[in-house]
């Protein structure tokens, strides 16, 4: 809650309080009557209830009481009102729900930070929701960040993500990757660098508009930049020249569908009798429908597409497979258990 709205509570609470403090002491002098009692007589006063007085009142006593509801009166109402402002607005809601965010952000492990809810950001945000990946989006627009409440399922943070007060409130020193789409790349640079200070394992994924920023990200510390302008000309010339190929492509790659799914496998847990075979030896296709259709690994780290039966499986390696998603599910249940 912030200061402004805090304000709008603490005065008519303030005074409401004084008006009860002052209707207490008040009772207990002039009519001589307890600290319950008093009470009791001044909040029946003070909201005009009207339920009768517990003794009966000498004329001092009336008068104080007289003079007790005319100016109580319009304090109530005063409070009474602020609080059904309040309530009207949003505010109490708000309240509860960046508490309940608050408390969701700091269980997290192994998510991702979005820096910027931008046209880029957003989709970056739907691709993960996809892949069931947690996700904290970081956005300094009011607007922006009212849009994302919408979304219950959506965490957020409103601030500036080159703060570091603000990237460890995204927890990310526990967080694995962070996504920064801000359209000024200075911003994307500061944010890199700091991301990298706070957490250097973290891998960095980072927008960029002008050519000469990708060399400056990659020495900051980001582990891959995007120029979606370059990709997007790039793809519009593909479609020309290769229609079929790309929206194929762009089809297991984007698009959303159930029937088919591009996954990347870790060979790391892989079980014992799988280690040295190669992946003729393994039959995988045979016995999950799922295909090999490229690794990453070897003394190079080196990608290699379309591998051959003969290559012999070791536990670096990164496989990717392509099928739908069931059969990567049997696949990973022959290859790791």
């Amino acid at each position: 809650m912030n200061k402004t709205n805090l304000n709008r509570i603490f005065k008519p609470v303030l005074l409401l309080i004084t008006m009860i403090i002052i209707g207490i002491i008040g009772y207990m002098i002039l009519e001589d009557f307890d600290f319950i009692e008093a009470f009791y007589l001044t909040i029946i006063t003070i909201s005009t209830v009207g339920f009768g007085t517990v003794h009966q009142f000498s004329s001092e006593g009336m008068l104080f009481a007289s003079f007790l509801i005319i100016f109580s009166f319009g304090i109530f109402a005063y409070t009474v009102t602020t609080f059904t402002h309040l309530a009207v607005d949003g505010v109490f809601k708000n309240y509860f729900l960046n508490r309940q965010v608050k408390k969701r952000i700091k269980k997290l492990e192994n998510h991702v930070i979005v820096c910027g809810y931008g046209r880029n950001g957003k989709q970056a945000t739907i691709e993960l929701a996809d892949h069931n990946i947690d996700c904290i989006i970081i956005d300094m627009s009011q607007e922006i960040i009212e849009e994302i409440k919408d979304n219950t399922d959506l965490l957020f943070i409103q601030g500036d993500a080159s703060h570091d007060d603000i990237l460890e409130e995204a927890q990310i020193k526990r967080a694995k990757a962070l996504i920064t789409a801000l359209p000024n790349d200075s911003d994307n640079l500061f944010i890199v660098l700091s991301a990298k200070e706070l957490n250097p394992n973290i891998k960095i994924i980072s927008r960029a508009s002008e050519e000469k920023a990708d060399k400056k990200l990659k020495r900051a510390g980001a582990d891959n930049v995007i120029m979606p302008d370059k990709i997007g000309g790039a793809r519009m010339a593909k479609l020309v020249a290769q229609p079929d190929i790309v929206e194929f492509v762009e089809n297991i790659m984007i698009q959303s569908h159930n029937d088919v799914s591009l996954e990347e496998i870790f060979c790391t847990n892989m079980k014992a009798e799988f280690v040295n075979k190669s992946i003729g030896e393994l039959g995988i296709r045979n016995k999950s429908g799922a295909n090999i259709i490229g690794l990453r690994g070897g003394e190079n780290d080196e990608y290699i597409f379309n591998p051959s039966p003969e290559i012999k499986l070791q536990k670096n390696y990164k496989l990717f497979v392509l099928g739908s998603p069931s059969q990567i599910k049997k696949f990973t249940e022959v290859l790791i258990g």
